[in-house]
């Protein structure tokens, strides 16, 4: 692993405007895997994948929604039915609460909408400031930042900030990209965390970023070993971006669950 301490500001904004635009080319599927239709939709979900997968909260969904069509009927909800319904997702009795007392916020505050300002939501049950910036960027189409798990391990490794508050990476991070950019700039990099740049062992050998990154050799450098790390449906995509032999990805990977 390199340091880039004598990198200059202007020097890391324009490592970090390359490394946004490779990561247009890398993932051009990236987009929230959280399944909504409407802001209240996505408010539940974002909710319900606390310390869940996206895929399991999805399978969880259809049914939940089908149900629960407005603020007003999670405010009065059956806590044992709707607790039922969520259990799949774990922690189902505090995202109960939650969902419950959004309910009730959102009916005696906002008239049952979901309101679509920051200062808003936060203030809103369950609902923190990533949660926010989520329903801001895909609801409301105004710009965010979403600093998850996935999001802040990438921006610590490129060493684009060494803030380690969420809050401060937000806007470390903001600072560097144009507005209008933050939220699909937030899907790309949870997109590369999930199927790349995983937390144990990336996959530095299959990585488009490798060039630009000064934490490559973390994971295995071997083309070989990386592309068995690559995940997704397009892993195999993925390997081929960086001129490795696609086959060398097994059918498993293609068909793992993204964390």
């Amino acid at each position: 692993m390199t340091t880039r301490s004598t990198e200059t500001d202007l020097g890391r904004t324009r490592r970090a405007r390359r490394i946004g635009r490779v990561l247009t080319e890398t993932h051009p599927d990236a987009h929230c895997e959280l399944d909504h239709s409407s802001a209240l939709e996505l408010a539940v979900a974002t909710i319900l994948s606390a310390q869940c997968t996206d895929k399991k909260v999805n399978e969880v969904t259809p049914k939940l929604f089908a149900r629960y069509r407005t603020a007003a009927d999670y405010a009065g909800a059956d806590r044992a039915e709707l607790e039922e319904l969520i259990r799949p997702t774990g922690f189902y009795r505090n995202k109960t609460s939650s969902l419950i007392n959004l309910g009730q916020a959102l009916c005696e505050r906002y008239d049952g909408e979901v309101p679509g300002k920051l200062a808003d939501l936060v203030t809103l049950p369950g609902i923190g400031r990533k949660t926010a910036n989520v329903i801001l960027g895909n609801a409301f189409d105004v710009p965010g930042i979403t600093v998850d798990t996935h999001f802040q391990r990438l921006v610590q490794r490129w060493q684009l900030t060494t803030e380690t508050d969420p809050v401060k990476i937000e806007h470390a991070i903001g600072a560097l990209y144009p507005k209008r950019d933050w939220t699909m700039l937030s899907h790309r990099i949870i997109f590369h965390g999930r199927r790349v740049c995983h937390a144990r062992k990336p996959a530095c050998g299959a990585c488009t970023l490798a060039k630009l990154c000064p934490a490559y050799g973390t994971g295995p450098t071997d083309p070989v070993a990386a592309a068995k790390l690559l995940k997704g449906p397009r892993a195999r995509d993925l390997a081929a971006a960086v001129g490795i032999d696609p086959d060398l990805v097994p059918q498993q990977a293609v068909a793992a669950e993204v964390p």
